[in-house]
């Protein structure tokens, strides 16, 4: 219970036992200690699930470390990249793949909700026995508007990495699109891109990779490379 009131304190949410949550409270979203790991909830998913920060290779992945750099996000990032600035971490997932393949990762995140996921995560990830072994520093997480985030870098980056919140235009599985609606309902999309793009650009040391749906018009003018998958791209803008 003493990390749950920290937590509600830090928020400025209400702390609410479990015997007082029902369908009929006014919020929209709760966090629980589950399951060993903070997770966020909704209403429909109060009594059981809810969503974390998974810290564990994603299907497909392979779980040496590094992992090798050849899907199409080690591509966009380079081979020869050492640091990156995730400036819209959201759940961290691609933070946490290019974490595995041995990049020096740094995050970086607007939403306190979020925030606290992710830090839930990190500190899980911490303890991870791969990670301890190597004695690995996990991601550093920052929490605030990146557009002055950024601009107030005391080092450039090799690489800043976009991954902004476009208008949904088709339909996403169930998983996705639960996590994503949830994402969605607690930041908005993210009408200030362009100047993210433009904070980003001027803080970076050597590139910028800007992650989009397949059907959105390039972040920052025609890229110097793209890397494009199924349903998404990742352009690339270096200096």
């Amino acid at each position: 219970m003493p990390a749950s009131q920290a937590l509600a304190e830090r928020l400025g949410w209400p702390f609410l036992a479990l015997p007082d949550l029902s369908t009929d409270s006014p919020a929209l979203f709760f966090l629980s200690f589950r399951d060993g790991c903070l997770k966020l909830l909704d209403k429909q998913t109060l009594k059981k699930g809810g969503l974390a920060v998974d810290v564990d290779p994603r299907p497909g992945e392979q779980h040496s470390y590094p992992a090798p750099k050849k899907d199409l996000l080690a591509q966009a990032i380079g081979k020869k990249t050492k640091t990156v600035i995730d400036a819209t971490t959201g759940w961290a997932q691609d933070s946490l793949a290019l974490f595995r393949m041995g990049y020096e990762v740094s995050c970086i995140e607007r939403s306190p909700v979020m925030a606290e996921l992710i830090a839930d995560g990190f500190q899980r990830l911490a303890q991870k026995d791969w990670v301890l072994n190597r004695q690995l520093q996990t991601p550093k997480l920052r929490v605030g508007n990146a557009i002055e985030l950024l601009a107030g870098l005391s080092d450039k980056p090799d690489c800043i990495y976009l991954d902004p919140m476009f208008p949904a235009k088709r339909k996403q599985t169930a998983a996705t699109r639960k996590s994503m609606a949830i994402l969605r309902d607690i930041l908005g999309d993210d009408l200030d891109r362009a100047d993210l793009f433009a904070a980003a650009w001027q803080a970076t040391g050597k590139r910028v990779v800007v992650k989009s749906p397949d059907y959105a018009e390039p972040l920052g003018g025609k890229p110097s490379e793209s890397y494009q998958g199924k349903l998404l791209r990742y352009d690339v803008y270096l200096k």
